[in-house]
């Protein structure tokens, strides 16, 4: 491999693990983010802080978590008492303020940014696989989640508030652990990014970037952790081995929502499971109902 494909096999590992943390709030407990870059940038400039003063990567991404993990529990803290439109709204403004936030602080390097971000010192390969791993680790951590308590409690809170809060499932108390743990997730991206691009600025954690990584969760299937990790490796390549593609991106990205929402709203995850049923000549299985979800929840949590 290039150096040049060993580079974007790294950019690929962060958005994956990005793209993942956004899903887990969104795909899996129905919280609708729009603003996740804010989360991002908070990963970013912690890590690139504590690279600065010396500190080695594997020990920056930890602090960088928790820094965004700790935003993300006040984020969700302010944000319980507020569902679908007015939650994507709060999040989009929580965004916004990010980025003024940052622009202003001398400290951050204001408009300039933090630059000088020391070399992690693995090597091209060495960085991209380290990544890799936490982007698998985060897919892995995904899976198990789907499949635990806590997924279905998630899926519970996504379907419906407040027949979950009927059934005795805490919605409060799992709104924020997936706000928390998505959070987490995106700030360990941030630091990765900070250390991959070794320079970074407010403008670089924007709304844009938020859409961005929103049409991933999109286009791949909301809350379909394989379907995310499809849609993020072709949107992550697309500009880069098409740049041409580059200047439409914001361009082509939307017509790729408007068509998923238009096509197949389940996205590509969705797209297979209605190819596969029509190949196969049957109805395919049954997504499972709210109450089948909520006291599975139930079930768990009285274990």
């Amino acid at each position: 491999m290039s150096s040049y494909e060993i580079s974007l096999l790294g950019l690929v590992a962060i958005n994956l693990l990005f793209a993942s943390s956004l899903n887990l709030i969104t795909g899996f407990c129905g919280q609708v983010s729009l603003g996740h870059a804010a989360f991002f940038g908070a990963g970013a400039y912690a890590g690139a802080l504590l690279l600065k003063v010396g500190l080695p990567i594997w020990l920056a991404w930890l602090p960088a978590a928790m820094v965004a993990g700790l935003f993300g529990l006040i984020v969700g803290f302010a944000s319980l008492r507020v569902r679908n439109d007015f939650l994507a709204i709060t999040t989009m403004g929580v965004g916004f303020v990010f980025v003024g936030f940052v622009r202003k602080q001398h400290w951050l390097g204001a408009e300039m940014g933090v630059s000088g971000i020391p070399a992690h010192g693995l090597g091209t390969l060495g960085f991209a696989l380290l990544c890799l791993l936490a982007a698998l680790l985060a897919i892995g951590l995904s899976l198990y989640t789907r499949r635990s308590w806590l997924g279905f409690a998630f899926t519970a809170v996504a379907d419906d508030e407040d027949t979950a809060q009927t059934i005795g499932i805490d919605v409060a108390r799992y709104k924020l652990a997936a706000f928390t743990m998505g959070t987490a997730l995106a700030g360990v991206a941030g630091a990765e990014y900070a250390q991959y691009t070794r320079f970074i600025v407010p403008d670089a954690f924007g709304f844009t970037v938020s859409i961005s990584v929103l049409a991933m969760v999109i286009i791949g299937g909301v809350g379909s952790v394989w379907g995310v990790a499809v849609a993020t490796i072709i949107l992550t390549l697309m500009p880069e081995l098409f740049r041409f593609i580059n200047d439409y991106k914001l361009l082509i990205y939307g017509a790729l929502l408007v068509g998923t929402m238009r096509f197949s709203p389940g996205g590509i995850a969705g797209l297979t499971e209605r190819l596969w049923r029509m190949r196969s000549g049957g109805p395919g299985q049954r997504a499972p109902s709210l109450s089948g979800a909520a006291g599975k929840a139930q079930k768990w949590q009285n274990s």
